[in-house]
């Protein structure tokens, strides 16, 4: 029994230790075989062509988060239509009314975004 397990896993073992022996011996090669030269114009941070001006550190607008974390999650909800949609016909009914309520959801959260002003610029 504990054989059987070992021969059903050693495969999954095997190719973990693969690629995780790639990844190391990828890593130590380029750092050991590749160019070592520090200039300053090496070291300098590169933005687009565009020069750097003041401090990276500063605060800036909380709403660009917001807007971040709403895209993401607006976006993976719509991940979860997909499959849905691909499987409509074996769903029946059943799948389209769970569906309007997954829809009436995402409206219900939306326009609570929208009524508390999360995605107005302005202040």
């Amino acid at each position: 029994m504990v054989s059987s397990n070992f021969a059903i896993y050693a495969p999954i073992g095997l190719m973990l230790i693969v690629a995780l022996g790639f990844v190391a011996v990828t890593i130590l090669g380029t750092h050991m075989l590749g160019p070592k030269r520090k200039t300053k114009t090496k070291l300098d941070t590169f933005e687009c062509g565009i020069e750097a001006k003041g401090n990276a550190r500063l605060p800036f607008n909380i709403k660009y988060f917001l807007v971040a974390i709403l895209f993401v999650l607006f976006d993976v909800e719509v991940i979860f239509m997909y499959p849905w949609a691909v499987n409509f016909k074996e769903l029946g009914l059943t799948g389209f009314i769970e569906m309007i309520f997954f829809i009436g959801f995402l409206l219900i959260g939306f326009f609570y975004l929208l009524k508390k002003g999360a995605l107005k610029w302005e202040e």
